[in-house]
């Protein structure tokens, strides 16, 4: 103990020292259920010793302390468990979002206005049934005309569907990137801010830094990020790879907009040159007119075993795709730009099987074949010999599924001979596609159903169209996918698209589930540590009172003491 009125110092230093940590107690207890709050420690440490005797003249030292002091409040975390957490809560959020976008487009392939989209393709169906035991019959010729246009419109309806969720997760692609920035720019000037405080050695800013973790959570859970604290309080972030907060700035994320779409692609406007196009992401495909403009081609490629299933800005570029789904990314050679690609998949599995539809109705109605000129030049031509008439019996007989301001033949004279041409599809024309949205139920036949082409050119009723109908339609030609072992006909292709979707959405559900599970049992193991518990802070009271008043019988002692040796004296 301190010699004469020293001993007061350690009265004093119990009593103030006790009183600080009762303060931090309080606060403790005040924010037991504040979202983000770390729970607060207060560590002690020995105030200056002084020494009463020489340590050179062969004797023991003899020291007497002043007490102790608050030599820090801690701001209890775990790295490594925030580490974990973050990943494993970015990975949460990219299963979870898959798995959101896959269940909506379920719903939107599941009900149309009341009604599932399967029944316009099994009453078309019906409607050729009918229209193939009596083809002349002009109430089976207007049922065809209906039923088409019904299909096509349900078709078009849920393609447009498609393109409006698209479009509702590119806005949520933009807020996202616009909150991710927001949180660079928070945390940047938080970095600022606990560096001033903590700058003297003195303070601890927990506010500040509460806030800033919470903040890189959040983070976490829209990109992978890298975070790391130097020893001055400083925290700098990779995102994707990429530097993002850094020691003078924040680089924000810039957003590409596609003409046509309007779809938003993420890239690093900091480092990207004429040069080079630096996209935030480089496992996702870009779209067709960037990646050709900026010569850069990537696709999607996403696996956990990459490390790279993480996030929920980048499950909504997967989900949404690159540009509008067609049924040419259905080819062995372009699946893989739509695989994976939940809304922009779907689109093109209803495209292709519309035209699937559609070409095999036309080719019935209006056959063709083909011709080799004496110039060795081959075309494409109406079979006249084999095809049927409307009740005028003039040719070319009338297409069931017109292009809009695209005439299915023209005709020409070839070799002196008078041919109907068909006009092909052709990537300079886009008008020349059959597809959704540039195909129609042919106005004509509209107009006048005794056009459709239902006699023989002899005058009487083409009853074999209704065998080629029935093969046409129980073939099985398609494949949802070119991965696709077993094929099947027009109507087992819808539930193929459902069961894909169905399947996708099991795999991202339980991959959300365990995700969810594993970062809560993080979350939990961190809150053992950061959390904050009522019993223990209220046991910490207890003792810190208990130290309070033991300070402050302390000094009444040595008052009563010192009183007695000045009366003595």
């Amino acid at each position: 103990m301190a010699n004469g009125f020293g001993s007061f110092y350690v009265g004093s230093s119990g009593l103030k020292n006790s009183q600080n940590a009762l303060n931090t107690t309080a606060n403790n207890m005040a924010n037991v259920n504040t979202t983000g709050y770390v729970r607060q420690q207060v560590r002690f440490s020995d105030k200056h010793y002084i020494t009463r005797n020489n340590p050179t003249a062969g004797t023991n030292i003899q020291q007497s302390g002043l007490g102790v002091s608050v030599s820090d409040v801690a701001h209890v975390r775990d790295i490594f468990l925030d580490k974990s957490y973050r990943q494993e809560n970015g990975r949460k959020g990219f299963y979870s979002t898959l798995y959101s976008t896959t269940s909506y487009v379920e719903d939107i392939m599941q009900e149309m206005n009341g009604a599932e989209f399967k029944e316009s393709i099994s009453e078309l169906w019906q409607a050729f049934q009918e229209y193939g035991k009596a083809p002349t019959n002009s109430t089976n010729q207007n049922l065809i005309i209906q039923k088409s246009e019904l299909f096509l419109t349900r078709c078009n309806t849920v393609y447009s569907d498609l393109q409006k969720y698209q479009s509702n997760i590119n806005l949520q692609i933009k807020d996202q990137v616009d909150r991710i920035n927001e949180i660079g720019d928070k945390i940047y000037a938080l970095n600022l801010e606990i560096q001033k405080t903590e700058s003297g050695g003195v303070e601890t800013a927990m506010t500040a830094r509460d806030a800033r973790d919470s903040l890189i959570d959040e983070l976490a859970g829209y990109a992978k990020i890298e975070a790391e604290e130097d020893s001055t309080g400083y925290v700098r972030i990779k995102l994707e790879g990429q530097q993002f907060v850094q020691d003078n700035k924040c680089n924000h994320i810039g957003l590409t907009e596609e003409k046509g779409t309007g779809f938003y692609t993420p890239y690093w406007p900091h480092i990207t040159t004429q040069e080079s196009y630096m996209p935030v992401f480089s496992d996702v495909a870009l779209p067709s007119a960037l990646a050709e403009r900026v010569g850069c081609t990537q696709t999607t490629n996403i696996a956990t075993s990459l490390n790279n299933d993480i996030g929920s800005l980048k499950a909504l570029l997967v989900s949404r795709g690159s540009e509008y789904g067609t049924y040419d990314f259905m080819s062995e050679e372009n699946y893989s730009r739509v695989e994976d690609n939940v809304v922009m998949e779907t689109q093109a599995e209803i495209s292709y099987l519309a035209r699937n539809i559609m070409m095999a109705m036309n080719d019935i109605f209006c056959p063709n074949t083909t011709y080799t000129a004496a110039d060795g030049t081959t075309y494409t031509v109406l079979d006249t010999a084999n095809c049927s008439v409307g009740a005028d019996g003039s040719l070319p007989p009338h297409e069931l599924f017109a292009r809009e301001g695209y005439d299915r033949y023209t005709q020409m004279e070839i070799d002196g001979k008078q041919f109907y041409v068909y006009n092909d599809e052709t990537k300079a024309n886009n008008s020349s596609w059959y597809k959704l949205g540039n195909v129609s139920v042919n106005p004509k036949l509209a107009a006048q159903v005794t056009l459709m082409p239902s006699y023989k050119q002899d005058g009487s009723a083409n009853y074999g169209l209704a065998d080629q109908i029935t093969k046409a339609w129980s073939a099985e030609n398609l494949y949802i996918n070119p991965k696709d072992t077993s094929k099947c006909n027009f109507e087992g292709y819808y539930d193929k698209i459902i069961s894909h979707l169905g399947t996708n959405g099991s795999i991202y559900k339980a991959s959300s589930d365990t995700m969810t599970s594993t970062a809560a049992a993080i979350d939990n193991q961190r809150n053992q540590i950061m959390g904050v518990s009522s019993d223990e802070e209220l046991t910490n009271m207890i003792k810190y009172q208990s130290a309070y008043n033991a300070s402050s019988r302390f000094i009444t002692v040595i008052s009563q003491m010192t009183e007695l040796i000045v009366q003595l004296i």
